[in-house]
C-alpha cells in the first residue's frame, strides 16, 4: 500500500520548476528561474533563483472519510507512474483493487500546473456520503531585502464564487476566519511572488488562519507568516475525476496576473468562462477604486510600452514621470499663472484688508478681494489646483512602485536594486525609535527628495502672500519635507527617485510661468476690465444679499446691545 521510500519528481518549463515528492504526492518546491534572489538569508543565497518555497515550508492534502476510518494523503507515499517531464501521476493503492491519484501537468511558458485528483474503484473504500477535506499550510519565506514591506504584503487572500472583488486576512496581525461561503481560489500571497489554488469547481467555505512569527523568534529573520487554510470539497467516491484545480505558482506582476484565463485554458476544462474573471490582478496592491483605475487604465499600460524598448528602469521611471508632467501641464500651468499674479497683487489685497478692517465688514472686504482677483484674471484657489490635480496621480504612484515587480533587482546609478532602499549608510545597532520608524540606514534618493521638497517648498511659499498672523505655520510648512524622509527612507528607491524628478519639473515650471507674468500685463489687464460693463454673476448676487443679511442682523443685534444699557 505504500511505498518506503521518499522519492521525489521534477516537472519543469522555461518559466517553472516543480519538486514533487512520493510522500503525500505534495509539490515541495517550486522555482522561478527567471527570478533571483536578491540578498543572503540562512535559507537562501544571493543571485540563486527564487524559490517560492522549498521543502518544509508547504504542505497540502486531502482527507479521505469512512464511518469508522480517515485517510490523510499527507500521510501516505505516492508512486510516480506516467512519468514525463512536464506531467506525472503520483497513485496510492488501497486494498480491493482501490486507487488514489494525483495527476500534475505543466504546459510550456506557464505559471500554472494542473492538478487533478484521479481514482479508481474508491467506493469500495470509501462512502460517497462523506465529503473531501482539503488541508494546506505554508511558512511563508522572506525573499527582499526589507522585510517590512514584506511583512506588509503578506497574507492570505480569497474570493467567494460570483464575487467581482478579493479580500484577505490582516497583514499585520494574527487573524482567523471561518467563511460558509463557497469560493474560488486562495492564495498565499507575498509582496511580489504567490501561490495560488484555484478549483475548477468550488471550495465549499473555509477555514483561514494567518500567524505572524514573533519577531523573538528565530525564524522571524528567515519567515513572515504561518499560513493555514482548511476547506471542503464535494466528493464522490464512483467519480473517476472528482476534483480538479489549478495552482498559480509565480511572480505578482501585473502583466502575467490578467492574463492566467490565456494560461489555464492550456488545460483540459479551463474553457470555461468562469476562469475570465478571477481577478488575480487583486494579488497587487494598486491603492483604492480611482487610484487603482489610474494604475490599471494608465500608468501600468504606459510602464509596460516603454518597457518593450527600454533596458533601463531608471530612464523609464524618468520618461513616464516627464509623460505625467506633460498630460497635467495646461492646467497646471494656469495654476501657477494664477499664484503669480496673486502675489503681484498682493499689496492691493492689503489695502482692501486696511480699508474694511472690522469683522463687520468681512463680507464687503472677501467681496472686494474676489472683484480684484476677478479683474485680474486670478483665482483664490488658484494656487490649490495643480495638488488637487496632481494628488490622484501621486497617490496612484504610491502605489504601484512598491507593488512593481518589474524594478525588482533593476540598477540604476548608484541604486543596486529599485525595489529596495538604496542605502548609502548602514548600521546593525538598534537605535530606539531612530531604528524602528526611520530604520538603520540612509537613503541617497530620499535624502535628494527631501532637499527637493524643502526648495519646492521655499518656492512655494514666494508666490504667495505671507500671512504675518500665524508666522508659525511657516516652519510648520518646512517641517513637512522633513516627516516625508522618515516616513519614504524605507520605501523603495524607484519611488524616492520618481518624486525627485517630479519636484524638479515642478520647480523648473514654476520659475518659468512666474518669468512669463509682467506686472505691466496684469495691470494693463485690469485696467482693460474696469472699462467693461459688469454684469452680476448668481454666485455675486448670493455674496451680496448674504451681506445685506448679516448687515441687517448686526444692526438688529446693536439696537437690542443699546436698549439693555437705557434700562
Amino acid at each position: 500500500m505504500m511505498t518506503p521510500r521518499n522519492d521525489s519528481v521534477v516537472i519543469k518549463n522555461d518559466s517553472l520548476q516543480l519538486v514533487i515528492s512520493s510522500k503525500g504526492a505534495m509539490i515541495t518546491r517550486a522555482t522561478l528561474p527567471n527570478y533571483k534572489s536578491t540578498h543572503n538569508t540562512s535559507n537562501r543565497a544571493f543571485g540563486k533563483y527564487v524559490e517560492v518555497f522549498s521543502p518544509g515550508e508547504n504542505e497540502y492534502g486531502f482527507m479521505l472519510n469512512t464511518s469508522t476510518q480517515r485517510y490523510n494523503t499527507q500521510d501516505f507515499y505516492f508512486e510516480p507512474v506516467e512519468k514525463t517531464d512536464s506531467s506525472v501521476l503520483m497513485a496510492l493503492n488501497f486494498p480491493n483493487g482501490a486507487q488514489f491519484g494525483i495527476r500534475y501537468t505543466l504546459r510550456p511558458d506557464n505559471y500554472v500546473v494542473h492538478m487533478e485528483v484521479v481514482q479508481k474503484n474508491m467506493n469500495r473504500v470509501l462512502d460517497s456520503s462523506n465529503p473531501m477535506y482539503f488541508d494546506w499550510k505554508q511558512k511563508m519565506r522572506r525573499h527582499e531585502v526589507d522585510g517590512m514591506f514584506e511583512e506588509r504584503n503578506s497574507t492570505l487572500y480569497y474570493k467567494f464564487v460570483g464575487d467581482n472583488d478579493a479580500d484577505y486576512l490582516s497583514e499585520s496581525s494574527e487573524q482567523k476566519e471561518n467563511f460558509t461561503d463557497a469560493m474560488k481560489w486562495v492564495a498565499a500571497k507575498n509582496q511580489y511572488f504567490s501561490s495560488v489554488f484555484i478549483a475548477q469547481k468550488q471550495f465549499s467555505g473555509m477555514t483561514l488562519t494567518s500567524v505572524p512569527f514573533d519577531k523573538k523568534s528565530p525564524e522571524f529573520n528567515d519567515y513572515l507568516k504561518m499560513l493555514t487554510v482548511h476547506s471542503e470539497i464535494e466528493y464522490q467516491a464512483d467519480n473517476a475525476n472528482p476534483a480538479s484545480f489549478f495552482l498559480y505558482l509565480g511572480p505578482n506582476r501585473y502583466k502575467v496576473l490578467s492574463n492566467i484565463d490565456e494560461m489555464i485554458k492550456q488545460y483540459p476544462g479551463g474553457d470555461n468562462p468562469e476562469f475570465e474573471d478571477l481577478h488575480l490582478t487583486r494579488l497587487i496592491p494598486l491603492g483604492w477604486t480611482l487610484f487603482r483605475w489610474i494604475n490599471t487604465w494608465v500608468v501600468i499600460p504606459v510602464f509596460d510600452w516603454l518597457g518593450s524598448f527600454i533596458g533601463s528602469y531608471g530612464i523609464i521611471i524618468l520618461i513616464l514621470t516627464i509623460l505625467i508632467k506633460l498630460v497635467l501641464t495646461p492646467l497646471t500651468i494656469k495654476s501657477y499663472r494664477s499664484q503669480a499674479v496673486m502675489k503681484i497683487l498682493a499689496p492691493d489685497v492689503k489695502a482692501i484688508n486696511e480699508k474694511y478692517p472690522d469683522q463687520a465688514d468681512a463680507m464687503k472686504r472677501q467681496q472686494k478681494t474676489m472683484e480684484l482677483y476677478r479683474s485680474a484674471g486670478a483665482s483664490m484657489f488658484g494656487g490649490c489646483l495643480p495638488m488637487l490635480l496632481q494628488m490622484p496621480v501621486l497617490i496612484a504612484v504610491f502605489a504601484f512602485f512598491p507593488s512593481c515587480i518589474e524594478l525588482r533587482g533593476q540598477s540604476f546609478l548608484w541604486a543596486h536594486d529599485l525595489s529596495a532602499p538604496d542605502a548609502i549608510v548602514s548600521w546593525t545597532t538598534q537605535i530606539p525609535l531612530i531604528s524602528s520608524y526611520f530604520g538603520n540606514h540612509i537613503s541617497l534618493f530620499c535624502l535628494l527628495m527631501t532637499a527637493t521638497n524643502i526648495l519646492y517648498t521655499y518656492v512655494s511659499m514666494q508666490s504667495q502672500s505671507q500671512n504675518q498672523s500665524m508666522p508659525g505655520m511657516k516652519w510648520m510648512i518646512y517641517l513637512m519635507p522633513v516627516f516625508f524622509l522618515v516616513f519614504f527612507n524605507h520605501y523603495a528607491s524607484g519611488l524616492s527617485y520618481y518624486y525627485f524628478v517630479s519636484l524638479l519639473i515642478t520647480i523648473a515650471t514654476t520659475y518659468a510661468v512666474r518669468a512669463s507674468v509682467k506686472e505691466e500685463d496684469v495691470r494693463a489687464k485690469m485696467a482693460e476690465y474696469s472699462k467693461k460693463p459688469k454684469k452680476k454673476s448668481g454666485w455675486m448676487a448670493r455674496m451680496e444679499e448674504m451681506q445685506r443679511q448679516q448687515q441687517a442682523a448686526m444692526r438688529e443685534q446693536q439696537k437690542r446691545g443699546g436698549g439693555k444699557k437705557r434700562r
